[in-house]
C-alpha cells in the first residue's frame, strides 16, 4: 500500500472518529429533547436483608428499621432495561436474585430484653428471585431548560411498582436445610386451623424506594438506590401467629416430615429442656407483614 494512499485512510479514521465522539458528547451534554426517549441497560451490584417475626433487637419486635440487624445482610445483584422519557420519566423491567435470612439467636447479648424471641430460638433462610416493573420519577428533569444549557448529573429521584417473586424458607436441622412450608409449622391447610391457608411461595409485591443518579460519561450512568418491597404475606421467615397442639402432626404427617414438624415448630427446649409450651402461645405477629429491602449500586450503559 503506498504512503500517500495509507495517509488518506489514517486521516479518514481519524476525522470519522471525532464526528463520531462529537455526535455523542452533543447528544448527552447539551441534550435539547431532540430526541425524548433514550434507553438504559444495565446491573447492580446489592445488599438484601429483611424485617420478619425473627431476630431484631431489644424489646418486642418491630418489624421495620429499629430492628436492623446488619449481621443478617446478603449480597444481591440484579440485571435492568429502562426506557427514558425526557431524563423525567423511566420505566424500568428488572430482574434480582439475592437471599434472606435471620435467627433468634441473634439476640443472645441482649436476651434480658427480648421477651422470650431469644428463647423461641427460630431461623431460617431463603433464596429470592423477583422480575419487577418499576416507574422512576426523576423531579429536576420536569423543569424546562433552556437550549443549550447543560442538564443536571445528579438526579434524585423516586422509585414504585410491582413484582413478581418466589421464596421458600427453609431452616437448619441437624446439619440440613429442611424446606418448612410443607411442614405447616402453624397448622397452615390442618381443618383445625380453618383461619390458617397455606401460603403460596410465587406471590406479588411492591416495590418503593428512592435513589440519586449520577452521569459519569455522555454513555455511562451510576445509582444508588434503597428499594423496599411490600409483601402480602406474614410467612417470609414461616412465622406468624401461635403455637398449635403439637399431636396434630400425626394426623398429617408420617415418617421424616412427621419428625421435622415435631422438632422445628417449636425449638425452645434446645435452650432449655425442661421448657414446656402452651397451645395458643405466641409463636410470631401477625399484625404485620414480613417484608425485604435491597441497597443497590447500579451501572447503566444509555443508547
Amino acid at each position: 500500500m503506498k504512503k500517500s494512499t495509507l495517509l488518506v485512510l489514517v486521516i479518514t479514521f481519524i476525522a470519522t472518529s471525532t464526528q463520531t465522539a462529537d455526535a455523542q458528547y452533543d447528544f448527552s451534554e447539551d441534550l435539547y429533547y431532540d430526541h425524548p426517549f433514550t434507553y438504559e441497560m444495565g446491573a447492580s451490584l446489592a445488599i438484601m436483608n429483611c424485617f420478619t417475626d425473627l431476630g431484631g433487637k431489644k424489646d418486642i419486635g418491630q418489624n421495620h428499621f429499629n430492628d436492623f440487624v446488619l449481621s443478617n445482610t446478603e449480597f444481591s445483584g440484579s440485571i435492568f432495561f429502562s426506557a427514558n422519557y425526557k431524563n423525567a420519566i423511566s420505566l424500568r423491567v428488572e430482574g434480582t436474585l439475592g437471599k434472606v435470612t435471620a435467627s433468634d439467636n441473634s439476640l443472645e447479648d441482649i436476651k434480658p430484653t427480648t421477651y422470650g424471641r431469644y428463647e423461641r430460638n427460630l431461623s431460617f433462610k431463603s433464596t429470592i428471585t423477583e422480575v419487577m416493573l418499576a416507574v422512576e420519577i426523576h423531579p429536576l428533569f420536569f423543569k424546562k431548560y433552556k437550549e443549550g444549557k447543560k442538564l443536571p448529573r445528579f438526579s434524585p429521584y423516586l422509585v414504585g411498582g410491582i413484582g413478581f417473586f418466589s421464596f421458600n424458607p427453609k431452616a437448619l436441622l441437624n446439619g440440613k436445610w429442611v424446606e418448612l412450608k410443607p411442614l405447616s409449622t402453624e397448622g397452615q391447610g390442618f381443618i383445625e386451623y380453618p383461619d390458617r391457608k397455606p401460603y403460596k411461595l410465587k406471590q406479588f409485591n411492591f416495590p418503593l424506594g428512592a435513589g440519586i443518579k449520577y452521569k459519569l460519561t455522555p454513555l455511562y450512568t451510576i445509582s444508588f438506590e434503597c428499594v423496599s418491597r411490600i409483601l402480602n404475606t406474614d410467612y417470609l421467615d414461616d412465622v406468624s401467629t401461635e403455637y398449635i397442639d403439637q399431636s396434630l402432626f400425626a394426623k398429617y404427617f408420617v415418617g421424616e416430615n412427621l419428625t421435622n414438624a415435631l422438632l422445628l415448630n417449636d425449638r425452645q427446649k434446645e435452650i432449655n429442656p425442661a421448657h414446656v409450651t402452651n397451645v395458643g402461645w405466641q409463636r410470631g405477629n401477625s399484625a404485620s407483614n414480613d417484608s425485604y429491602f435491597t441497597f443497590n449500586l447500579k451501572m447503566s450503559f444509555v443508547f
